[in-house]
């Protein structure tokens, strides 16, 4: 934080409530709700509160119904907080909407911005006329862009004819194009093959580093945070519930060790796991050990590897009973984060 300079987003205690209509059941519920509707009131953000410096890449996660949407949906204007501050870069985005879009971009991984039976050329052209980008700006951009997402071999193709990544890549440019300082990313790599992906995240560390764009990632995909972003927040049920660094994050929980055993000739059942447990924890006093069944005579063991090394526990393992393959890996931030939505983390 410390070479960041300008605050460009402000967010206090914000609020959105929804009204769910809720009924019977059948043709009489159909009716009685024509004459007196019931609902229930869902809060999807709980009065949460942040603030986005210049320059930041930041990783904006939750579960499905968490609220992130209904969050980034408010700060690109698209839906009025209840109640609560939003300030972004001197706007209140619901209210100054016209002025405020001209100065961000968004992508949306499931929804394009382009003209579909459009050539993707003559959609930027378009585009440059209703954000009366300067022609010299709009060469300058164009000009990079297509060298840095590799679109001169479909820029003058019709929308509909591109590939599904082809079509990121040109949404992704479209958002850029009139030099917002401010980017919203929504999935962006959806859908999208390791090539595709990594095409985007070379993108936009480029983005952030050398142009000092601002980006907010909203994505399923914790690899897009771990590739792009410095910074995470994450809220459950509408509440903040972390914000701060990613290494951070993965230093504090990711320091486990997972490992998937496979058992041979024994029925893996709940004593098996006791017993496996139970042997593990006598043998290695200062250890804590998590162990889940997988089925199929598959069990997964999780450790610290502070003092204990995977070696010692496989080489245990090994001589204690009889294993027909087993796999080692590191928890990484999508580990951490599914533990967290499941209640695993505590933080």
């Amino acid at each position: 934080m410390k070479n960041i300079k300008e605050k460009i987003i402000e967010v206090k205690n914000l609020k959105k409530n929804f009204k769910i209509s809720k009924r019977m059941n059948g043709l009489p519920g159909h009716i009685a709700n024509l004459f007196k509707p019931k609902y229930e009131v869902k809060e999807a953000v709980k009065g949460i509160d942040f603030e986005i410096y210049e320059g930041e890449c930041v990783g904006f996660i939750g579960a499905n119904g968490a609220g992130k949407s209904t969050t980034i949906k408010m700060l690109s204007g698209i839906l009025y907080p209840d109640s609560g501050c939003i300030n972004v870069m001197g706007f209140e985005p619901h209210k100054d909407r016209k002025k405020y879009v001209a100065n961000i971009g968004v992508v949306f991984g499931q929804k394009s911005q382009l003209s579909w039976d459009l050539p993707v050329i003559d959609s930027f052209e378009l585009l440059k006329n209703i954000y009366k980008i300067p022609s010299d700006v709009y060469k300058k951009n164009l000009d990079e862009f297509m060298e840095l997402l590799d679109m001169s071999n479909f820029i003058n193709q019709p929308v509909r004819q591109l590939s599904l990544g082809q079509r990121m890549r040109a949404d992704i440019a479209a958002s850029l194009l009139h030099s917002p300082k401010l980017v919203f990313f929504d999935e962006p790599t959806i859908g999208l093959d390791v090539v595709a992906k990594e095409k985007i995240r070379e993108f936009v560390r480029y983005m952030n580093k050398e142009k000092k764009v601002t980006f907010i990632f909203t994505t399923h995909d914790m690899q897009d945070i771990a590739k792009t972003c410095e910074r995470i927040i994450i809220i459950d049920k509408g509440s903040k519930m972390y914000d701060g660094s990613v290494k951070e994050l993965v230093d504090k929980y990711g320091g486990s060790v997972k490992l998937a055993i496979e058992i041979k000739d024994v029925l893996v059942d709940e004593e098996y796991i006791k017993l496996l447990k139970q042997s593990l924890e006598n043998q290695f006093i200062d250890c804590e050990f998590t162990i889940e069944d997988k089925k199929n005579n598959i069990v997964e063991i999780m450790f610290e590897n502070k003092t204990l090394s995977s070696v010692q526990v496989t080489t245990f393992l090994a001589e204690k009973f009889t294993l027909k393959d087993f796999r080692i890996s590191d928890i990484d931030i999508e580990e951490i984060v599914r533990k967290i939505y499941e209640g695993g983390i505590t933080l």
